[in-house]
């Protein structure tokens, strides 16, 4: 395997990891605070199709981008409403966000499918682009890319090294001697919810305006779920986040990869990849239960109301 096949795939991993690290990066946030939402699905898509419409209708595939981060706030905040202000099973909640979230992105896209876009292009940093291997896999990207980068580091330093990474673990974990200290406990929540749902709206953006710029009705094709799974994975550690992100992402291009040189393996078999190594992570990690709840926030998924 010659050096630049390798540099080509570890682009290509980048590219497909960026949108579960942006779809991860939220969740975990939003899961660190004890929330979790499983409608991740219905947020990325509806972020998708209003980010594209957005883009082609006004020119602009900034305004399309922070139109779908909009987009998949509104729909956090619903869930927000439902999960958290009237005290409903979030897991109920979410799975019925997803549905709502599909239905709703193909009723809207319906007439827009298929039209082109000239989406985010490559932007290369002069100097590093240069760098053998990394050059190409890191400072060749689009600006979205760039994004999630510098998103990941704030994510990173917020919950590692901030006084409000340590509020959102606190109300995470005991919410009740959270609200005893006078931390207000259902609006970092909430804010928890919206910050997940405008990064999976960005995600979904992602997906219309630079890996494929184009709207298709089901794009995300489950990324939304591998995400979820990768919080698990990655055992609520934002490093390990950023890591399985770029596994899955690799994972999900070794099809490409295995007909490039010629490996005589059917290619459907070989797209199941993704999905077969979340199913596996899944029960691997389920095998060890006890190891994976030390790690999670210990009110994860516990509706919560002040005085109760």
């Amino acid at each position: 395997m010659d050096l630049d096949l390798v540099s080509n795939i570890l682009y290509a991993m980048v590219r497909c990891g960026t949108p579960l690290l942006l779809v991860a990066l939220g969740e975990l946030v939003c899961e660190k605070s004890g929330v979790l939402n499983l409608g991740q699905e219905g947020m990325m898509l509806f972020g998708a199709v209003i980010g594209f419409i957005v883009a082609l209708a006004s020119g602009s595939l900034w305004l399309g981008v922070l139109l779908a981060c909009l987009a998949g706030m509104l729909l956090a905040a619903l869930f927000a409403l439902v999960a958290l202000g009237c005290q409903a099973n979030q897991v109920a909640t979410g799975l019925a966000l997803t549905i709502f979230g599909v239905g709703l992105s193909s009723f809207v896209g319906a007439a827009w499918v298929g039209k082109p876009l000239a989406g985010f292009e490559p932007i290369a940093i002069p100097l590093l682009a240069d760098i053998p291997l990394l050059g190409h896999m890191l400072f060749q990207q689009d600006l979205l890319v760039y994004l999630s980068f510098a998103l990941f580091g704030l994510v990173a330093w917020v919950l590692l090294n901030s006084r409000l990474g340590l509020i959102l673990r606190a109300v995470g974990e005991n919410p009740d001697a959270a609200s005893a200290m006078g931390l207000p406990v259902l609006r970092v929540r909430t804010l928890a919810v919206l910050f997940g749902g405008a990064m999976t709206g960005m995600a979904g953006a992602y997906l219309s305006l630079a890996y494929t710029p184009m709207w298709a009705e089901n794009m995300s094709a489950g990324r939304g779920w591998i995400a979820l799974a990768l919080v698990v994975f990655a055992s609520w550690r934002v490093f390990r986040v950023l890591l399985g992100a770029y596994l899955f992402g690799l994972a999900s291009i070794l099809h490409l990869v295995a007909q490039g040189i010629g490996v005589s393996i059917p290619a459907n078999l070989l797209a199941m990849l993704p999905y077969v190594a979340t199913i596996l992570v899944l029960v691997v990690l389920s095998r060890d239960a006890l190891k994976t709840r030390l790690y999670a926030p210990v009110s994860l998924g516990q509706p919560w109301k002040a005085g109760h």
